[in-house]
């Protein structure tokens, strides 16, 4: 599998020059306007690992008994019966042979059952846990851990297989991903916990994912192998990464405490429904989505993330305004068959986070650009990279179409709060923000000087409206250096936030 990067960020080279110092905070008198409608925030959350459900005691009819005291029993029984057979182990510590390729292969519609207290160990010996492509296969009540999957790769359901079902699980102390996932997955009251380097990895080559579910789970303490750390920019990180995933409805879960990106969207992923989850104390942004398409976010709450990651920037003395909700390169597009035609952020709660929401689009990213960090990829609407080039792409519309343009986003009805004393900082945590770079490159780039800067800003139909501030609120718009008040967020040329009302102003 191949290592992507973290598209979002400017090369190293290009960094200076789209980033100038930081202007500070302006004081700014209360702006009270028409009340927002109060988002609805989830009433509980998923505590799936500290309370996993129980599976049957006793073997179902017809099931095939595994025995824990016989190492490899499980990959030996799978291989010896036919397809859609269901296996249940019994409690204890089940092991599979020595050979770290020893993994479980299961056939089409098998099942898989553990009972309480069952545990399926890899010992830090076999690699992979469930392997093959078969379809349709169904793991429950089953603790899968301690396998050594390589970077990229995932323990359970290794060859991204379809129509896998996982549900009351526990995918914990792996190295890699503790899952990877194939089409018409669902992943539902599990608990993806304290793997090296992801809970779930939604990845298939180069294929497309489409009608992938993720109910009710807990996803806590990913990436303690600290990949950011041995590569940095890597963007290999998080809770739950997708990749080209077309179709994903993704509610109800618990996102907490992992160390990077709680759950990130990257590369032509289209059609995310992102609803009643509790995103919290993520290391970094609660939420990225990046270079990709059509989404609905809503009724989320999202508190105190982005303490870890914000603060080393800020101390690095870098104005650049890393966000808790991070939209970068991603926006609507009616042309891409989805449920909605734009990204509908609305009825969330933010909540002391270290900033807010940045709508971000690279000028020097698009297809066909040394700057383009996407190995190739290019957008859905072009899709070969090479059509991207002179002189074709200075005109419509491939001007438009070799871009992944933020566009579309529509933030409404939400509710931002901001206790400066809380997050432990005095500067740059405060920040709502829709800009871009100076575009400079490559130097046949169509789309150099402030022609992106102005497009995100004031062309792409990008809105904040109706929302709720409280606390000492900032806004950057056009590029790092325009930092605005409420009055001047709202007033021509920006028009931002409209009917919002904005409480607790400091000056700070």
């Amino acid at each position: 599998m191949r290592i992507k990067g973290r598209h979002g960020a400017l090369p190293t080279a290009l960094l200076a020059l789209a980033l100038s110092a930081a202007t500070g905070c302006h004081s700014s008198s209360d702006t009270r306007l028409k009340p927002a409608a109060e988002p609805a925030a989830p009433a509980s959350v998923a505590r799936v690992c500290a309370e996993p459900a129980s599976g049957p005691a006793k073997a179902p009819a017809g099931a095939v008994t595994v025995d824990p005291a016989v190492p490899g029993d499980l990959a030996a029984k799978t291989r010896s019966h036919p397809p859609r057979t269901t296996f249940w182990l019994r409690p204890g510590r089940h092991r599979l042979d020595k050979n770290r390729y020893a993994q479980v292969l299961p056939k089409k519609g098998d099942v898989y059952l553990g009972a309480p207290g069952a545990v399926l160990d890899g010992r830090r010996t076999n690699q992979y846990a469930f392997a093959g492509t078969a379809p349709d296969v169904t793991i429950r009540y089953l603790t899968v851990q301690g396998f050594v999957a390589p970077q990229n790769e995932g323990v359970v359901n290794h060859d991204s297989a379809d129509g896998w079902v996982v549900e009351h699980t526990t995918i914990q102390k792996n190295s890699g991903a503790g899952l990877m996932a194939g089409a018409r997955q669902q992943v539902r009251a599990s608990c993806l916990r304290d793997n090296g380097q992801y809970g779930m990895n939604a990845y298939k080559g180069n294929g497309r994912i489409t009608g992938l579910v993720l109910e009710g789970n807990e996803i806590t303490g990913n990436n303690t192998d600290d990949w950011e750390r041995k590569q940095e920019g890597c963007g290999c990180t998080g809770g739950v990464k997708f990749w080209a995933v077309d179709g994903a409805d993704i509610r109800g879960n618990w996102v907490h405490d992992n160390r990077g990106t709680g759950l990130w969207a990257d590369t032509n992923n289209n059609d995310f429904l992102i609803e009643d989850n509790v995103l919290e104390a993520n290391d970094g942004a609660a939420l990225i989505y990046e270079t990709s398409y059509n989404a609905v976010i809503r009724r989320n709450t999202i508190r105190k993330n982005n303490w870890v990651e914000g603060r080393k920037y800020a101390d690095r003395g870098d104005n650049f305004p890393f966000a808790t909700v991070y939209l970068s390169e991603s926006g609507g597009e009616p042309r891409v068959r989805a449920r909605t035609d734009k990204i509908d952020v609305y009825r969330n709660v933010l909540e002391n986070n270290w900033s807010g929401i940045t709508l971000w689009e690279n000028a020097d990213r698009f297809c066909n650009s040394p700057a383009n960090t996407s190995s190739g990829d290019c957008t859905l609407l072009v899709k070969n990279a090479k059509r991207c080039a002179r002189p074709a792409i200075a005109t419509a519309p491939l001007y438009d179409d070799c871009r992944w343009r933020t566009q579309r986003v529509d933030i409404h009805g939400n509710r931002f709060v901001l206790d400066k004393s809380v997050v432990g900082c005095t500067v740059r945590c405060d920040r709502m923000a829709v800009l871009s770079n100076y575009g400079t490159y490559p130097d046949w780039s169509p789309y150099q000087g402030e022609r992106v800067a102005e497009a995100i800003t004031l062309k792409q139909h990008n809105r904040w409206h109706d929302n709720t501030y409280v606390g000492p609120w900032r806004f950057v718009a056009h590029d790092p250096s325009r930092m605005l008040d409420p009055a001047q967020w709202q007033a021509a040329p920006y028009r931002q936030d409209a009917g919002s009302t904005f409480r607790g102003q400091d000056g700070g």
